[in-house]
Formats: C-alpha cells, sequence, structure tokens
C-alpha cells in the first residue's frame, strides 16, 4: 500500500519515499547491494513492486544528491529503529520520517490533540480514513481532521512520533477527549479498539458525548 501511494507525494517527497521503498525491498528479498537501478528477474511476486520502486527510486536527480548516500542513512535510520525494538511497520514509518527534531513535533502532536473533543490524523487517499470519516459524518460528530500528506515533509515525522505515542502506525489515529481510542477498525487494545467496534459495543456515542463532540 505504500509504494501505491508515492505517485500521490510531492516531488521531494516522492524521491524520499522511493529510496524507502526501494532499500527495503532489497532488504525482503536478501539483495546485499544497493546499486539502482537493480535487477527484477526471477525474483517471484514480488517482482512488479520491486520494479516500481525501483524505476521511481532511479528518478532522483544530482539536485537530491547522491542516490547512494540517501539510500544507506535511510537504510541505517531503519536498521537504527529496529535495533532500539520497533517492528517493521513503524521502522518504516521512522525511517521514512528522516532525520527530525522529535521534541517539536511530539510538542506539535499534543497540541492538535488537544486542540478539539475528537482529532483524527489522516491521510487522504486512505480507505479507512474515508471509511472513519464517513462514520463519524453519520454520527453526526464533530471533529477535526489532521493530513499527515499536505505536507508530506511535516506529516512523516508526526506519524513516526505518533506511532511511538501509541503503539501503532497506521492511520486513521484517532483521539477523543484526548485519548487515543484507535483507527477506523483497529488499535492496540480493549481501551483503544478502533472507532468501528466503539460504534458496535455501543461506546462511540457515549465517548464522544462526553468531551461535547456530539450533541445530545
Amino acid at each position: 500500500h505504500f509504494v501505491e501511494l508515492i505517485p500521490t507525494m510531492t516531488s521531494s517527497n516522492r524521491t524520499s519515499a522511493a529510496l524507502v521503498a526501494f532499500c527495503f525491498l532489497q532488504s525482503l528479498l536478501g539483495c546485499s547491494s544497493f546499486t539502482a537501478p537493480i535487477p527484477t528477474t526471477h525474483i517471484g511476486p514480488n517482482n512488479q513492486l520491486l520494479r516500481r520502486s525501483s524505476r521511481l527510486a532511479s528518478t532522483a536527480t544530482a539536485d537530491d544528491g547522491s542516490f547512494l548516500d540517501k539510500v544507506t542513512k535511510t537504510y541505517g535510520i531503519f536498521q537504527n529503529a529496529r535495533s532500539d525494538g520497533y517492528d517493521f511497520k513503524q521502522s518504516t514509518a521512522i525511517a521514512i520520517a528522516g532525520e527530525y527534531d522529535a521534541d517539536a513535533v511530539k510538542a506539535e502532536i499534543e497540541e492538535q490533540i488537544n486542540s478539539a473533543p475528537c482529532v483524527m490524523f489522516t491521510w487522504e487517499a486512505s480507505p479507512a480514513c474515508k471509511k472513519a470519516i464517513k462514520y463519524l459524518d453519520v454520527a453526526g460528530a464533530k471533529y477535526k481532521v489532521v493530513r499527515l500528506d499536505d505536507p508530506w515533509e511535516s506529516g512523516n515525522p508526526i506519524r513516526a512520533e505518533l506511532g511511538k505515542k501509541v503503539g501503532r502506525s497506521s492511520v486513521p489515529c484517532i483521539f477523543i477527549g484526548g485519548e487515543y481510542v484507535g483507527g477506523f477498525d483497529g488499535g492496540v487494545g480493549d481501551e483503544s479498539p478502533g472507532i468501528l467496534e466503539m460504534a458496535f459495543k455501543g461506546t462511540l456515542r457515549e465517548k464522544l458525548m462526553a468531551v461535547g463532540a456530539l450533541d445530545a
């Protein structure tokens, strides 16, 4: 799904994202070289995906710096995140984010979380985000959307730090009354199962009303 979102990104962020996809796919497929483009024959079902990421990555220009340096640096961030105990998906989010001021990003996240009774961090093209918005609209909820893809350059660090904060890097990332409740159809435990399960249990409307995000 990540590679499929690359074409929707801005030019500079698309290059970085393509580099991430390129080096991660090499890692998954057991390739030890970071040379680009790489052979894409006889690599099974991942052939098309690897070729697409390789082609996107190979569009980097001299203005973007050395392709090899970018790949090595990005993969190093990924490896460090894995060494710190983060799972593959969270490590990917951290690597995509690159270098950033973690304290400043954390402060921005807290500010956004507390800026409205219900706050949802999203990607516009994400099917799960679209479903979450639809369900909240049907419920008549008042909520604030914080897009992590507008622009990607500032949204990627937020996604990385959100993942560290709640234990899940997927979007949407929804907070009600300052508390993480999960995404659309998943979360990290009984207290944050996602708004779909909360709706089935009858706890979503109750929680929204309690914080003023839903009229009685």
